[in-house]
């Protein structure tokens, strides 16, 4: 493979512009495809086999004409201080909007507060539920737009009035301006990292080609494959962050190249073959673990993992052949000030070539850590094993309107209901009935409906509402308590452990769904599916790291290390998101369970990138433990050449990744959270400090692999050892092809 990349990387460099053109062909391709391709369709099934999710599909046969998922509006209206929603002028604004809204082509139907009995006790509060008979991404902006007229003019009559629901819902966001200062830092630490403006913004360029060819390919077969803008922002997150690592270290391996002597395009080759073959194998880890995401069995978080998938192999794409392309353009301009100014002649050496040799912070950190590598081990681990105590409190759910904002309507409507209703009517529960079966299908119905409301927890229940064939109906009941409080999920298991009798009783059957029993479910089945996948990526990272470093220990070494880095993370997350530790600090309005996906997702994605260090940071290790290096004297070698760029780009990771903290959608704010504190505890904590302590603990016996597995395994040339012994020195230091490359070589920069 390095000799293959090699290969790829001196074409690249050689036949520049094509390669610049063909890449910003497939950019316009992309681009005209996401212009013209139609809206994505959702297929409306979240997770399938679950009991919410199959009661949703009953409704859907069973009433023909409406859909179950269809889009609602839960507007609320509250009196001003000392005044009722039932004075006569405040009753006819109530109507006359109810009204408004029920003319609509999409409206399937619209209840006034005072037919559904919908007003509080003190008569301060009232709501009107409008359904739609399409799903809230297929409203038109006239259905929009006639919904919040009547709500406009509602409020100059004196009412307050908030709309809460799906129908205008506000789309998730990424970071914004936030997400804009994530990559400026980025930019001022590629510019620190290298010295040139040329070398730093070089990544920043490639990495953005790729995520605009991820987004726009998102958007293009977004119909075809129900893709979705939420869909790309994790493909968008990653594809940034990955992009500009990938670029960095195959820039950083280049400059090291010329600092030996090497022409341009020898060292673009050189670079693709040895940095190209981490980031392929880096690449291919991030890969595997994204698109494992599909075994948990979640449509959403499939096309979630595939996508960024991709995004992730755009950037391996582009890193091995437009980064050597845009080198050939600027051969010189990614170098160091200080090097171009000692150019003389072909010599470029003087300048670089100084630095590879002598200390750095690199080899001064890793010389510390070997001569106390029990204290910084011991440090490292209790540091860790604290930070994740708070993850054996994990409560995972799916937070709603009580999560978001202050400042939108669906928060302000959330907690009007909650004052004048109670918490419960937040998360109703849906009761679906179906009596097929029943000789009386009415009567069992009414049996069904009273011993629910008998229920302890339950305030109340709506009247049946039956399909046309007569046998099936539908109801609501009411919790006394919050959507995402425990005393609900309690409720929620107390309905279904008793449901056995009351079938047997009445010959119907039914089952809970709604929006408060979905995210249940939900929760419990990637609970569920949580140590399993975990086990599954840790066993997948032992033998990856198997297959490259040839050894039994440094395996076993990482994927502990990964173990620990991920519960610290997620434990932080706990602290901030469940227990409101500093949650101000990130915008955090509201409190409450983790997002049900967040801890699958957090493993999925730290995983490729803690590879990623381990693959740049050990691999150099290995390579000067195998040209003679002791044990130690290795552990210092890799060091010195890679933590420097390692740190730049976990710097770079957790900006991008902070970036997302400033967005206003709860998911999307807690991954970007939880990423940004995974990859700083990865980085700096796990791969810089753990890793050489056990090395060296560990000192020769780090690199033990029995005979028999070594003969067995194929061999997985990382950092270029088949290239170097294949490559004679004439090849590598001059002769025909390194005058080609002076003959090629553009003007300076």
């Amino acid at each position: 493979m390095a000799t293959f990349l090699y290969r790829l990387g001196r074409t690249a460099f050689r036949r520049r512009w094509s390669v610049v053109l063909l890449w910003a062909a497939v950019l316009v391709a992309v681009g005209a495809g996401a212009v013209k391709a139609p809206a994505a369709t959702d297929d409306g099934s979240f997770m399938p086999g679950i009991e919410a999710q199959k009661a949703f599909d009953l409704m859907d046969q069973r009433f023909p004409g409406s859909s179950a998922d269809g889009a609602s509006a839960r507007i609320v209206f509250v009196a001003p201080d000392g005044q009722k929603v039932t004075g006569a002028d405040h009753r006819a604004a109530i109507e006359k909007l109810v009204d408004e809204t029920a003319g609509g082509t999409q409206v399937d139907s619209a209840l006034s507060p005072f037919q559904a009995k919908a007003v509080s006790e003190d008569a301060t509060t009232a709501y009107a539920t409008v359904t739609y008979k399409v799903k809230a991404d297929e409203l038109t902006d006239t259905s929009k737009k006639t919904l919040e007229n009547a709500v406009d003019r509602a409020r100059d009559g004196g009412l307050t009035v908030e709309v809460g629901g799906t129908a205008l819902a506000t789309q998730p966001a990424a970071g914004g301006a936030a997400e804009g200062m994530g990559v400026a830092v980025a930019a001022v630490v590629l510019l620190v990292t290298f010295g040139s403006l040329a070398a730093a913004g070089l990544p920043l360029l490639t990495a953005l080609i790729g995520v605009g060819i991820s987004i726009a390919s998102v958007l293009a077969l977004g119909s075809t494959f129900g893709l979705s803008m939420t869909t790309g922002t994790l493909a968008s997150m990653l594809g940034l962050a990955v992009g500009i690592d990938y670029a960095l270290f195959v820039v950083s391996r280049y400059r090291e190249e010329r600092a030996k002597g090497h022409t341009p395009q020898e060292a673009a080759g050189l670079a693709a073959g040895t940095a190209g073959s981490a980031v392929v194998f880096a690449g291919l880890t991030v890969v595997i673990a994204l698109a494992g995401l599909s075994v948990v069995g979640v449509p959403m978080l499939t096309k979630m993992g595939l996508a960024a998938a991709g995004a992730v192999v755009v950037a391996v794409l582009i890193a091995l052949t437009l980064v050597p392309a845009f080198l050939g353009l600027w051969p010189n301009a990614v170098l160091s000030r200080a090097t171009r100014r000692s150019r003389s002649g072909k010599h470029a050496e003087t300048g670089e070539q100084a630095e590879t040799g002598k200390q750095n912070g690199g080899t001064r950190w890793a010389r510390f850590v070997l001569r106390r590598p029990v204290p910084v081990l011991l440090a490292g681990v209790a540091g860790l094993g604290v930070l994740a105590l708070p993850a054996t409190d994990l409560q995972m759910g799916m937070p709603g309107d009580e999560a978001k904002p202050t400042s939108t309507t669906e928060r302000r409507a959330y907690d009007a209901l909650a004052d004048g209703f109670g918490a419960g009517f937040n998360g109703p529960l849906t009761i679906v009935v179906d009596a097929k079966g029943a000789d009386d299908p009415k009567a069992a119905v009414d049996t069904v409906t009273k011993e629910i409301g008998a229920t302890d927890g339950v305030v109340s229940v709506s009247a049946a509402r039956f399909n046309p064939a007569g046998d099936t109906a539908v109801f609501s009941a009411v919790p006394a308590t919050g959507p995402s409080e425990q005393t609900t999920k309690d409720l929620v298991h107390t309905i279904r452990a008793e449901r056995p009798a009351t079938e047997s009783a009445t010959g119907a059957t039914f089952e809970v769904t709604g929006s408060t029993a979905m995210n249940i479910d939900v929760a419990q089945a990637l609970q569920d599916a949580l140590v399993p996948y975990l086990a599954v990526v840790v066993g997948l990272a032992f033998v990856l790291l198997l297959l490259v470093f040839r050894s039994v220990l440094v395996p076993v070494k990482a994927a502990l290390g990964f173990l620990l880095s991920v519960l610290a993370a997620l434990g932080s997350v706990v602290a901030v998101f469940q227990w409101g530790w500093g949650a101000e600090l990130l915008g955090v309005e509201q409190t409450g369970p983790i997002m049900s996906l967040m801890p699958i997702f957090l493993v999925g994605i730290v995983f490729g990138l803690a590879m990623d260090y381990e693959v740049f940071l050990v691999a150099r290790m290995r390579e000067a433990y195998v040209h003679g290096d002791r044990p130690a004297q290795a552990v210092v070698t890799g060091f010195r050449h890679s933590a420097r760029v390692v740190a730049a780009a976990a710097l770079i990771m957790i900006a991008v990744f902070s970036g997302f903290i400033g967005s206003s959608e709860s998911m999307i704010k807690t991954i970007g959270f939880g990423l940004a504190v995974a990859v700083l505890l990865d980085a700096f904590v796990v791969r810089m400090a753990l890793v050489p302590a056990v090395l060296a603990l560990l000192g020769e016996r780090a690199w033990w692999l029995p005979r028999r597995l070594d003969k067995a395994l194929p061999r997985v040339d990382v950092e270029g050892e088949a290239l170097q012994s294949r490559l004679g020195a004439g090849t590598l230091h001059g002769g025909a092809d390194a005058k080609e490359a002076d003959d090629r070589e553009p003007a300076r920069a």
